[in-house]
């Protein structure tokens, strides 16, 4: 099988959602318990949102830090999958900005460099609550890496 094979094809940002919807959070038990929501899984970008609740957070009442990771990660290796197909985090590196206080996180990946081999993406993470801005709570940068 081809590289181009291996790749899922969509129509649309709303075709990918839906494949993410089944795929990417319907068999991975931790994102479907959490309940991340896929928003954006197109050309290259990702973006996704989760609702905190009381479970997710830690001593503070901020949301632990691996949930932000999770968000980070996700982010990345979504956005890298709407480019090279099903894929896998090589690595990634986090930086916690702020303390993610707020009623959901919202997380945007970006590839910044395609390859067959591998996929650098950057992703942040914001805290939202309606009537407040958003909060940039975190940075990440990640290599991904293709299945195929």
């Amino acid at each position: 099988m081809s590289e181009a094979d291996a790749r899922p094809r969509f129509a649309s940002n709303a075709e990918a959602v839906a494949y993410m919807r089944k795929v990417a959070v319907g068999r991975s038990g931790f994102s479907r318990w959490l309940g991340v929501e896929p928003v954006t899984v197109w050309e290259g970008e990702a973006e996704l949102l989760l609702a905190m609740r009381e479970e997710l957070t830690q001593h503070h009442g901020f949301a632990h830090g691996a949930i932000v990771g999770l968000m980070a990660d996700n982010a990345c290796a979504w956005a890298a999958s709407s480019v090279a197909g099903d894929v896998v985090t090589g690595s990634y590196t986090i930086h916690f900005l702020s303390p993610a206080r707020g009623e959901r996180l919202r997380a945007k990946g970006t590839v910044i460099r395609p390859g067959k081999r591998q996929v650098i993406v950057r992703a942040d993470v914001w805290a939202e609550s309606d009537g407040s801005p958003p909060v940039h709570c975190a940075a990440a940068q990640a290599t991904i890496v293709p299945l195929g």
